[in-house]
Formats: C-alpha cells, structure tokens, sequence
C-alpha cells in the first residue's frame, strides 16, 4: 500500500491527512473490524482529502479484494451505510452528522464494490462476499433474516423515496444513485436472458422489496425527472467544492480507479448547454430504466409443486417469467389530476404511483432528442394504458411528435436502436382512430428543421407522412433495412383511412414512394429472371444467391401492394377531402401502368385506375384556353370530388397493423438499456470484462463520436407486428 499501515493511529496528536491514511489503510488491510467498533465512526466521520494517484489507488482495490473475503469489509461498510441512511430518514437536519458520514459510506461503498464487480470469477458473485462470518456477532438492530445487500437497496431506495432533493441533500441523493449504477452492474458480466439459477445480489435485493416501498422510488425517479433539479452551486454546505479545496481520495478514486463520475468540478465549469442538462434527472432515469426492464426465468422449480407430471395438459406450455414489481408500478402509474376511481367506481388492484402526467407529457417533450427519454416513453405508452389515453387526448400532440420526427429527419446521425423506438411509438400512436383524425387537424406554422423545401401551415399529419416516405428512401438507398421499411409502412397504412386535406408535397412523396420501391422491384425482377437464364448445373452458391434475390422479390411486392392498399385507402374513404392526393396519382399515372396486369395488384390498381378515369374524363370535358396550370386541375378536381361517388370501387378490409412485443424483449431491451447508461453516466467497464454485449464498437451519440457499445444482432429481435385479415 506504498508505506501505508494497515491499522489506524487514533491518537489525537496525529494530523488529520495521517489519521485519513490509517483509515483507509485499515480498511483495506487484514484486520477485521466488528460491526459495532468505533473503528467505522471515525472512518466515516473523517474528511477524507488525501490525493492519491491512479496506480495507488488500483493497489488499494487490489489489496482491498484480497482480504475482504477474511475481514468482510464490504457488507459492512454496506450496513453501515443502511445505518446512516436509515438516520438521515429520521432527521430533518440535512447538515447532521448522519449525512456526512452517509457520503463517506457511499463513497468508499462504490469505488470498492465497482472493482470487485468487475474483476468478479464467477457469475454468481462469491467474490462479493456480502455476508458476515459466522463467528461475527452481529448487533441486535440487524436483521438475520435479511442479507446485507437487502438491507442497503432497502435503505437507499427508502431514503430516494422519502427524502426531498434539496440544495442540502443533492449530492447524496446524486452518490446514491451512483451507488445503485454500481450495484446493479453486475449485469454486465453476463447474458440479458436470466434462468432462476442466475444470481445478481442487489438486482435480486430490489426485486423483493415491498410494493410500497417500489411504488415510492419508482414515483421519485420519475419526479426528479421531471423537475430535473439542478446542482445548487451556492450551496455552502458542499465544502468539498468550495473555493481551494481539491477534492478528495474517495473522489480521486471514484473519477480515476473506478471510472465514476462524482459530481467533478470541470462538470460545472463547461458549456452552459452542457450544464443545463440535471446529473440527477439523468442518472433517475438510468436507474429507472435498468429495474423497469430486468427480466428472469423462474424456471422448472418454481411449478414442481403445481404441475402433474402423468397429465401433459399440465405442464407450463411456454417459459414463465417473474412478475418484476418496478414494470408493474411503472405500467399502473396513474394520473395524479384524473382519479379513475373517481369516475368509473372500480379501484386499481392496491396502491398506485400517482404522477402528473401533463408535467410528464412536458418533458419528454423536451428531452426527446436524447435516446433515454425516447426508451421512457416507449415504456410508457407501451405498458401504461392510463398514459397512453392521456396521450391520445391531448390537443397539442405536435409537443412529442415533433422531437420524434426530427429524430427520423436527422437518421444519419441517430443510432438505428433509436430510430426503431421512434418508428414503434409513431405506430402505437397510429393504431388509434382519434389520433389519426386530430394530426390533421393540428396545423403547424412552420417546420424549421427541415431543410428540403419551406414547409408552412403544413399539418402535422403531413409531415408524419412526408417524414416517414423520406425515412423509406433513405432506408432504401442507405440501410436497406426490411425491418425499417415495414415499421414505415405500418404506420402510414394506419393512418390512410383517416387522411384530412393531405398536402400537395405529402401527396407527392406517397406517390414517389410507390415509383422508388416499383423501381426496387424491377431490378430485383430483372436479377432474378436473368439468374434463371443461366444454364443447369450452377453451383450451390449461385443457388443461393437465386433464393435470396427470390425472397427480397417476395418482400418488395408485400411492399409495393401496402403502398397501394393505402392510396386505396385513401380514395376510397376520403377522396373528396384530399384533392391533392388525387392530383398527385394524374400526374404520375405512367408509374403505376406497368403493374396493371400483375396478379397481386391488378384487383387495388383497378381501383385507381377508375378515379383516373373519372377525372381524366371530367378533364377531357373542359374547354381550356392555354396550358393547364397546377392550379386549375386541381380547381377541375375540387370541383368534380363533389359529384365522385364511391360505389363502383370495389371494398377491401382496412389494413391494420398492431405492435407486439416477442416473448422474449429483454434480448434487446436489457443490452439497449445499459448501452445507453455507460455512454451517459460516466460508469464504464472494461470492454473485455463485458458479456452483455459486444463493447468496442465506435457510435454517433446524438451527432457526437462516442465510444458506445452495439449489440450489432438486435435490430427487431423483440418486435413482432401483426397485419389482421
């Protein structure tokens, strides 16, 4: 330990820079201290302002994992932790020695529990060691029945609760976020699909917490989201960031050996954009994110006592899942200003997280931009049905749709996990009537960032329509991205039948979506006929690159006949309100000629043909001095939509496509999930030492070059969308 003893000096003539080195020394030496020794008092108790370097403080991690299996330091500390946690509750005095000692106990907690986790063995997390000897007395106010890692998420999550962030308690209600970021790390070292033999010690100490108790944090990471509360730099009760005081060993070991983040001076210092953002609203949210989407197999064990092994109808017929309480509180948050009860008489099964959904709906409006606001939402409008029918009735709807198409707008500088949660939310929206009717009604002044052309009292509707063609083009030229396309395609055919005075240019874009797939197919037509051509006897190969050309085909003509149902759609449900559509098929009518006589779309292109006549006719019949102009056949239609009827076209069922998610989400979710944390919240783990996901792939993070992990292979791996007969 570079001359450091492992026993502390306490006599009080030694300087406090000494007294803080002994500490240290002890803690990470060969004697064990008893829980109940004023050994922990004056550790904790103890500014610790020693200046280590980087490598002394990795030796004091290494000596530190050596001997805690024998003085089991860690579970102690921990408790210790609980301890102080557990005074802060019941005290009002924010400047108490119980929150001193509490940042001292998180500090030191984080650093030395992030390097045993990951420099860990084995999967079940033995080197830990979070339990106490046996020959250890333990105090009477420890429960036997609950381990220590029980006792301290118990305690941390209590006190995020319960505890108001305040100018007075800020930092730690920051370092014990932090701490739970560490805790739940452990996750990283292995696969996202868990079996019940599967151990995590603190994602399995906050799975049983009591509902209560989950009810309570899962509300105040999502109010601190909301409020997003910002460091108080005035603050004088932050001594370690007053004017000439450095920070101190603990957080030289948090930024430095342990790769954390802990509230460094130079995060405060930096741009004004930079410090608008709230450390605390974002590291909420990580949290929130992680517990809301842990997933795990009960396993064979868990029905041995309820199946009948001679009767096969009683075995579980698909693998069961935990019911995790965190989804379960997130999915039944209601509504802090609309009680249900109140209306309908019939109570929710227990308490509820009760939240502002409109200070909600605010801001997620304004973080969109950013991928873990996107994944909330997601969560939200996916699992909470409440929200969702908040959602749908809002009048401003432009407040989350407009941050989401911009999203799609800028693709080339989003990451295709983003741009797929995107898509999804934009086609769980569109499987409501309501909210297919209300965007085109919504009118939008302007839409200053896109760049193409001047978009003025352009409904929202049409740029939903003009947004998403342009995600298709360029997904076909670019990604080329099945997947993609068909999340594109879902959405726009859900909202066709509901189209409102669609706009010339988002006419024109539907039509010209139609041509760029219809040219797609010819080429891979062409490709294919030319490979069959080819004389007997290719080999396997040739054989297969025959089968892929044949298949891509098939998924082009499932395209191009969507493509067709919603112009179908359209026309035959509401051709009198959309001229512009009508116009936009007479002026590409060539680009459709070609597919007349295929038998997948003759029976929808018959349909279009009838109001080509019925309008070519009407313009035949009109005596025009000069050139027609733009404007007058579009007059011409406006006109003649009045006399059109619709009862010579034949009636197809509505195509309607549904999201659902596949039985086994946390394959993308949980990689996605911690992705996202290690490339916002400055905890990061050695790429060789993570399993979760492949970690050393180079990303775009919302248009800056980051180093951010990317499970290459997840793309829709837990999407599933069914199209009804």
């Amino acid at each position: 330990m570079g001359g450091v003893p492992s026993t502390p000096r306490f006599n009080g003539g030694s300087r406090p820079h000494e007294t803080a080195e002994y500490l240290i020394g002890a803690f990470i030496g060969e004697k064990s201290f008893p829980l109940a020794s004023d050994y922990w008092q004056k550790l904790l108790e103890l500014p610790l302002n020693l200046h280590w370097s980087s490598d002394r403080v990795q030796q004091a991690c290494l000596h530190f994992a050596q001997n805690n299996c024998y003085t089991r330091h860690l579970a102690k500390i921990l408790i210790h932790l609980s301890w102080c946690l557990e005074e802060c509750v019941s005290t009002a005095d924010a400047s108490s020695s119980a929150y001193v000692k509490a940042l001292n106990a998180v500090y030191v907690s984080s650093v030395f529990l992030k390097h045993l986790i990951e420099n860990a063995k084995t999967d079940n997390f033995e080197d830990l060691y979070m339990s106490l000897n046996e020959s250890e007395e333990i105090p009477s106010n420890v429960p036997k029945e609950q381990s220590s890692e029980h006792l301290v998420v118990n305690s941390v999550l209590n006190f995020l609760g319960r505890v108001d962030v305040s100018s007075d308690t800020y930092l730690l209600h920051y370092e014990l976020l932090n701490f739970m970021l560490v805790a739940l790390s452990t996750q990283l070292l292995s696969g996202p699909s868990l079996g019940a033999d599967d151990i995590h010690p603190f994602f399995d100490a906050a799975m049983s917490q009591p509902t209560s108790l989950v009810n309570l944090a899962i509300r105040k990471l999502l109010v601190n989201y909301i409020t997003r509360p910002r460091f108080p730099l005035k603050a004088s009760s932050y001594y370690i960031f007053s004017e000439g005081y450095r920070p101190g060993v603990l957080q030289r070991v948090g930024s430095v050996a342990a790769n954390l983040v802990l509230l460094p001076l130079n995060f405060f210092a930096s741009s004004s954009n930079e410090a608008s953002r709230s450390p605390l609203a974002d590291n909420s949210l990580n949290i929130l994110l992680i517990l809301v989407h842990y997933r795990k197999s009960l396993g064979m064990d868990h029905f041995k006592d309820k199946i009948d092994y001679s009767s096969p109808d009683s075995l579980p017929k698909e693998e069961s899942f935990f019911e995790n309480p965190y989804c379960k509180a997130l999915e039944n948050a209601r509504d802090i200003e609309f009680d249900r009860v109140d209306v309908e008489g019939n109570a929710p099964g227990g308490p509820v997280v009760r939240l502002p959904f409109a200070s909600l709906f605010d801001s997620l409006g304004m973080c969109l931009a950013d991928e873990t606001s996107g994944l909330l939402l997601y969560s939200l409008v996916h699992g909470n049905s409440d929200f969702l029918e908040y959602v749908l009735v809002r009048t401003d709807l432009d407040t989350l749709l407009m941050p989401l198409l911009e999203t799609l707008y800028n693709a080339p500088r989003r990451t295709s996990n983003q741009i797929y949660m995107v898509l999804i939310i934009l086609l769980i929206l569109s499987q409501d009537s309501s909210f297919n009717a209300s965007i085109h009604k919504l009118v939008l002044p302007s839409v200053p960032w896109y760049q193409e052309r001047v978009l003025h009292q352009t409904s929202l509707g049409s740029l939903m329509v003009i947004v998403l063609t342009r995600t298709v083009k360029y997904n076909l030229s670019k990604l080329r991205d099945v997947y993609l396309h068909t999340n594109c395609l879902a959405t726009l055919a859900n909202m066709a039948p509901h189209v409102h005075r669609l706009s010339g240019y988002a006419s024109q874009r539907l039509v010209s979506l139609f041509d760029m797939l219809a040219r797609k197919y010819n080429k891979l037509a062409e490709m294919k006929n030319d490979k069959m051509h080819v004389l007997n006897g290719e080999s396997k190969e040739e054989n297969s690159l025959q089968e892929d050309t044949a298949a891509e085909l098939h998924i082009y003509t499932d395209f191009l006949r969507i493509v067709l149902e919603i112009l179908n759609a359209i026309l035959t449900y509401s051709l009198p309100r959309n001229p512009e559509v009508v116009y936009a098929i007479m002026h590409r009518q060539e680009v459709f000629q070609p597919f007349r006589s295929h038998p997948r779309f003759n029976e929808l292109l018959d349909n279009i043909f009838m109001v080509l006549d019925f309008f070519n006719s009407r313009m035949d019949a009109q005596k025009m001095d000069g050139e027609w102009s733009v404007e007058k056949v579009l007059q011409v239609i406006i006109v003649n939509c009045r006399s059109w009827r619709v009862d010579g076209l034949k009636m197809f069922t509505q195509l309607r496509f549904t999201y659902e998610q596949e039985s086994r989400p946390e394959e993308f979710f949980i990689p996605y999930v911690w992705q996202l944390v290690l490339s916002r919240s400055g905890l990061n783990f050695s790429p060789s030492r993570i399993h979760l996901f492949p970690a050393d792939l180079p990303l775009q993070d919302n248009g800056k070059e980051v180093e951010k992990p990317q499970k290459g292979d997840m793309k829709g791996n837990e999407l599933k969308i069914e199209v009804p007969v």
